[in-house]
Order: C-alpha cells, then structure tokens, then sequence
C-alpha cells in the first residue's frame, strides 16, 4: 500500500504544471509523511452538480492546477460531443487564491480542444458571467469560485448554456470525462489563442440592472456595505450610482478583495461575527439598512435598526420581503423556491394568483423552472431578473431590496412593518437552521442512517403526520439525500451540504395571528417551538 501511494504520488508529481504544488508534494514524498499523502491521494475530488469544491493543496483529492486542467479537459470533451465543436465558451474568476491560474487553464485547455474561449477582465461577481454566457451566446460557462467558504478553498462551477448551472445528467456525462483522461500530456494547453473580454460585458450587465426598478421609484434609503473581501464592491457602487441611490458608505476594513479574509473567521455573512464590522459602522452612520454581498457577490445579506440596535433578516424574510414588492408592482410568472425555503412565498404568490414550484435546493434547479419571474432559497439566495441572470444575483437582489425600503421609508413604514403586515396576512412563519460542521463525512452519513432507521414520531410534541425520505424523489422533485417531515403546524428537512462538511437540518413554525396584537405572543410561542425541534431532532440524529 506504502509502495503504491509513492508510486502515484511521484507519478501525479511529475505532470504538475505548478511550482508551488510541485515543491509541496516534493516535500510530502521527502519526510515520508504517509498520512497526509494518504488524504491527498484517497481517491479524486468528485465532480458533481456543484461542480468541484475543495481545499487548496497538491493531489488529486485537492484543488489545484492538474485538477483543474483535468476538469476542463473533461467539460471540453462532453461539449464536442454534444455537437459543440467550435463553440463559445465564456471563463470567470474570483480573488481567490489561485483562481487567476485556474481561470487560464481553463482558457487554454478550451483554446487547445478546438473551442472558443473568453476570460472576464477581472476578478467579478459570479452573476456578471451567468449574464455573460447568454449575452454573448456561449455553449457553456464556467466560474472559479469558492463562493462563501473557507480562505484554503477554491471550486469550479460549470453552466450550460442556457446561463444555469449544470444538473444530472450533465454532471456525470462530464465527470465521465474527466475519468477518461489518462495523462496530463494528453491534453493541448496553448499559450495563447484566447480573448480577454474587455468592460462591455460589464457595462451590458448594469445597463441591466437599471431593468429590475420601477420607473420613478423611490431611491431615497441609505445603506452600509460591505464587500465581505470579495470582488462586489465596485460592481455595486457602479449599480447603485447608475440607480440614483445615494452611495453606500463602505465597510472599509471588507471593501477591497483578499483572498486571505482577515476579518472574519468565515467569509459568509450568515456565520456568528462576520457581519461585526459592518454593524459598527451602522451604528455610526445610521443608515435604513446594512447589505452585505459574500465574496462571489451571488448572494445578498440585510441587516435592519431593530429594539436600538441592528438584526441581521433571514434569508425566508428577505425572500418573502422581496416577493412582496413584486406582486405589489403587478410581476406576473412563477415564483419558486427550493423545499428548504419558507413556506409563506407559496401563501404570498396563491394570494395573488400567481403560479408556484418548490425545486431540490440550489439554483440550478430553481433556475430551471418554466415561466421562472422570482426564484429565491433562504440561504441568501434571490433571482430577481432571470431573464437577465438565470442564477442568484447579490448586485440586483441589492438593488431591489433598497428600492421597497426607500418606498416604505416615504410611507413612514420599514422592512419590519411590512414583515409584520405579512405575518398577519398569512401567519407568521418563523424560520430557523440546524447545522453541524463535522471534520470526518461518516458522521452525517451515520445521522442519516439513525434517522432513517429510526423516524421520529414526534417533535416539541407536535406530531409527526408524514415522513418523506427524498431518497426516493417525489410526483414533483427528484431524487436527492434528504429526509421531510411534515408535523402539526411545523415543518423539517435533512439534508448534508452539497458544498461543505456540514448535515443542515431546515426548521419552519408556522402560528396563525389574530392581529397585530397577537403578534409578540405568536412569536415567543414560534421561538420555543423552535428552539424545543432543535433539541429533539439533535437527540433523534444522535449529535
């Protein structure tokens, strides 16, 4: 076993285009460290919907250049033979470590099968190239970013070229690929031969932007930013500038990219303490709300004044808030979302009379839905202009979301009122999130099997009426790892993470509301329900 790692590690060495990964593994081989490369070379980084995600580093389970070069070889191969032989396809990077880098292989392996490539400028938001690949009518996509996750990672995110993300059975025709790629010295990697776009595709995109506002909308909120060390700002600011918002006062210490995210433990503004800094300078400034972009600027976080100091909204309240505003402004088409998402955005569209899916969770699938005018998914995730960008956009979901609290502030009214009305309207529909980050996956495997095994009847004493194990798919949904159940007035969903070493259990209470009066009380009475599922389903799983 000894023999064969070093066998495959030297092998792996001597095809590394990269000086830094080359000398890391050349070090690995030297002191002998047979754990260490035994976590390197356990297998390949899989291939999937999500495309490639994972730690930096050298060997196979790593994201590095081979990888990456192996990954576009891959999507090269499965697009000549879906009949794209000569076709477009269009390259974008973060500020991630190594993003550049793998933003160039990608560009050369394409140049090299005989397909057109086109790198973005610059380091810009993820939704910049979802836009770009239907504006210049690309056959594919592809996107080097990590989104929100740790600094040591970096992925690969791949769409077609309708401007979605891929889906099965997509994924497989291309990881299929991938495996059948013997030798890096098999696949052609020219020096040259490709286009670096220049700003018109940027300034096609915020021209745009300006479509999501009603014409003679009020633009009068004013906003704390924060880039969370990302590559949102200037894209933002040049949005909002051509929207005649007034101009967001910057989180100076996240406003400019690094890939290191020195001020936050996690760059994503969901997680405790990310949005720490951005709070302070709101209550410096005091501004009608804070928005935070994570650091691909896809996603969109709200903060708002609430009891003298600021709360960050939920991804359900932003998304029912959003979808508000549109019905209110006369939308018509289908609002989804993904079956993690609140319900209420299901109440709001039937009030309505508009159409209504629920998608497997992730934009890929929401995207994809027929008619498609809102999509949202309640990890900060809002499609507010698919006919522009058929994925989750921060830049346009940002922009929406000042435009309602501008009108509400010209009433006398706030995100908080509306939230309220709503809760009146429909009930209140309180949201919460379960999450254990595991460092070994077996973990959540073995959760999944107890609760499998071994349903529970009940939570917080509300009967369990329907346990779905989404395993097998639904009349509506595809296959995909997860359980659902279905209580008296509550709702819950398991799923491990497709993107981190994470089991994510998704919580909803729904409590009819008399009146405006009722409201504290229905409140109090959603967070105990809450608060008690927690603590039973952490006993079901067994963590």
């Amino acid at each position: 076993m000894q023999d064969d790692l070093i066998t495959r590690a030297r092998a792996w060495l001597a095809e590394d285009p990269d000086p830094e990964t080359r000398a890391e593994l050349a070090r690995l081989l030297e002191s002998g460290d047979a754990t260490e490369l035994a976590a390197r070379f356990a297998g390949t980084l899989q291939f999937g919907t999500a495309g490639l995600r994972g730690e930096l580093g050298a060997g196979p389970m790593r994201m590095n250049r081979s990888v990456v070069i192996r990954a576009a070889a891959g999507l090269a191969a499965y697009l000549k033979k879906q009949g794209h032989t000569d076709g477009l396809v269009v390259v974008g990077y973060d500020a991630r470590h190594k993003s550049a880098d793998f933003a160039r292989d990608t560009a050369a392996v394409m140049t090299g099968a005989g397909l057109r490539a086109a790198v973005l400028p610059r380091p810009l938001p993820t939704p910049v190239l979802a836009y770009a690949i239907r504006h210049l009518g690309a056959v594919a996509g592809v996107e080097v970013t990590a989104s929100h996750n740790p600094p040591r990672d970096n992925g690969y995110k791949v769409y077609l070229g309708d401007g979605s993300q891929i889906v099965p059975p997509a994924d497989a025709g291309i990881a299929a690929e991938i495996d059948a790629i013997a030798s890096l010295d098999d696949v052609p990697r020219p020096d040259n031969g490709w286009e670096t776009l220049d700003d018109s595709v940027l300034d096609a995109y915020l021209a745009r932007t300006d479509a999501v506002l009603a014409e003679g909308s009020a633009r009068t909120a004013r906003t704390v930013y924060t880039a969370m060390h990302g590559v949102g700002k200037d894209v933002l600011l040049a949005a909002f500038a051509r929207a005649g918002f007034p101009e967001p006062v910057l989180v100076a210490e996240q406003a400019e990219p690094d890939p290191d995210f020195p001020t936050v433990a996690f760059p994503n503004p969901e997680e405790p303490g990310a949005m720490d800094l951005a709070f302070a300078r709101a209550r410096a400034m005091n501004p009608d709300l804070v928005v935070a972009n994570d650091p691909d600027a896809d996603r969109c976080a709200v903060a708002v004044p609430d009891g003298g100091d600021w709360r960050m909204l939920r991804g359900d309240e932003v998304g029912a808030l959003l979808a508000a505003h549109l019905v209110r402004r006369g939308a018509r088409g289908t609002f989804a979302e993904s079956i993690v998402s609140s319900s209420l955005l299901g109440r709001i569209a039937e009030k309505a009379g508009l159409p209504y899916e629920e998608t497997l969770t992730g934009f890929k699938w929401i995207a994809r839905v027929e008619g498609l005018r809102y999509g949202y998914e309640e990890a900060l995730g809002y499609c507010v202009d698919p006919a522009g960008v058929r994925d989750k956009d921060g830049i346009t979901a940002a922009l929406l979301i000042t435009e309602l609290a501008s009108e509400l502030k010209e009433q006398g009214r706030t995100l908080l009122d509306l939230l309220d009305e709503l809760a009146v309207e429909h009930g209140l529909h309180a949201t919460d999130q379960l999450s254990f980050r595991v460092e070994d996956l077996s973990v959540i495997a073995g959760a999944m099997r107890r609760l499998r095994e071994q349903p529970p009847a009940s939570l917080a004493g509300l009967a369990v009426t329907r346990t779905e194990d989404l395993t097998r798919g639904t009349d509506r949904l595809p296959p995909t790892d997860g359980l659902r159940y279905t209580l008296e007035g509550a709702r819950v969903i398991v799923r491990p993470s497709g993107t981190e070493p994470k089991l994510k259990c998704y919580l909803e209470v729904v409590v009819p509301v008399a009146g405006p009066a009722a409201l504290p009380a229905a409140r109090a009475q959603a967070a105990e329900v809450l608060a008690t599922i927690k603590r039973d389903l952490t006993a079901a799983a067994g963590l």
